[in-house]
């Protein structure tokens, strides 16, 4: 009939632009001929992954609906963000490299004259609608035009706490480059950025930009944006090299074995930004523990607890899971201490250099309920730093 439009078409237009777009084309094509698609999905390492929450739905309901713990799951007071301001970013860092945490995943790296953006999210709510979602629990440090050029934005996977709509959509009228898992690129180019700034990688696939070699480096995590989850778009980690530095971006991950085939190929790194966040024994293979973060830090140092400094990542700015929202960082900030590794707790917003002494700093626990029995006792040694040996 002329005019006809399927109903599966009808429904495609009604939905949000937030949900991006499927791969077709060559990029499907492409997508099938990946080593790590197989079934009509892409399989993560190690094995099926779970990804949804497991065991009875009544313990989960009462984990998450519970008053007391509700509490816990945001701060008590202001979180102290720093004003990032353009003196802050404008004078060259000293070592070479400077990380600015600027709230959950997202990180500007400076890196051998270079800039680099990891999952720039600077929305109100993930969530595909504007009224809907998880929200901030704390304002960003800075706008996104006051940030300055970027050479390139990296994007770990399409979950809508790393990949944010109106924060591509604002990058897309710059001039800069943006490396993505195969697949996401699908995403990027329905909301304006243009295919010849996308650099579309597979695991193990690297590109370089503005003399930056990146490369897409596993993760076992999961996709999906829409209302189907089809696992058509890739997951990645990051290893981003210069001429004198390499830095480590996890994404969201579970632990595998895989950190230390990353570490033993890439490794060490002057810093790890590491996902400790969002954990929960609902969902134990997608996210890691403090535990589990502090040890793929390890495997990615050759097991070498001297080596490079550790930033956590994906805390600290949604409550998306059930775990009281200091516990990420106080668990892995004593954990750390007590392996020798060197830690860095910046507020968010604040640029710091992890070649010079590492910022040390529990500036959650004045915002925050303090658990039963108090804070437990600060570490207060700092280990030396020696710079990351030459590769």
């Amino acid at each position: 009939m002329t005019g006809f439009r399927p109903l599966s078409s009808g429904l495609r237009a009604l939905q949000p632009a937030a949900f991006g777009a499927d791969p077709s084309g060559e990029r499907l094509a492409r997508i099938r001929r990946s080593p790590h698609f197989e079934n009509g999905v892409f399989q993560n390492p190690g094995g099926t992954a779970r990804t949804r929450p497991e065991g009875s739905a009544i313990d989960f309901a009462k984990d998450f609906f519970d008053g007391d713990g509700r509490k816990q799951r945001a701060p008590e007071g202001r979180i102290p963000v720093h004003a990032t301001t353009l003196a802050d970013l404008s004078k060259p860092p000293a070592t070479g490299l400077r990380l600015t945490w600027m709230g959950h995943s997202s990180v500007l790296a400076e890196i051998d004259g270079r800039r680099v953006l990891f999952d720039p999210v600077w929305g109100e709510r993930c969530s595909p609608f504007p009224f809907a979602g998880p929200k901030r629990l704390h304002p960003v440090p800075l706008p996104l035009a006051a940030l300055g050029p970027v050479d390139v934005v990296v994007i770990s996977h399409d979950h809508y706490d790393h990949l944010d709509m109106p924060t591509i959509k604002e990058l897309a009228g710059t001039d800069t480059v943006f490396a993505v898992p195969l697949g996401v690129g699908a995403h990027l180019e329905h909301w304006g950025v243009s295919a010849d700034r996308l650099r579309e990688l597979d695991w193990h696939e690297s590109t370089q930009v503005a003399g930056l070699t990146l490369t897409a480096t596993p993760a076992r995590h999961f996709c999906g944006r829409g209302l189907r989850n089809t696992q058509h778009t890739l997951w990645a980690s990051w290893v981003v090299a210069g001429g004198e530095h390499r830095i480590y971006h996890s994404g969201d991950t579970g632990y595998f074995d895989g950190f230390k085939d990353i570490g033993a190929a890439f490794g060490p790194f002057d810093a790890t930004m590491i996902q400790l966040g969002a954990y929960s024994e609902f969902w134990p293979d997608i996210h890691m523990t403090p535990e589990e973060a502090v040890r793929s830090h390890l495997d990615l140092q050759g097991g070498d607890a001297a080596q490079g400094v550790l930033l956590p990542i994906h805390w600290g700015t949604f409550n998306l899971a059930t775990h009281p929202w200091v516990e990420p960082a106080e668990r892995t900030m004593l954990l750390s201490h007590k392996a020798g590794v060197a830690m860095a707790t910046p507020r968010p917003g604040e640029p710091f250099e992890p070649g010079a002494t590492p910022v040390v700093d529990p500036w959650w626990r004045g915002v925050a309920r303090a658990p039963a029995g108090g804070w437990a006792e600060m570490p207060t040694t700092v280990v030396d730093r020696e710079p990351v040996a030459e590769r």
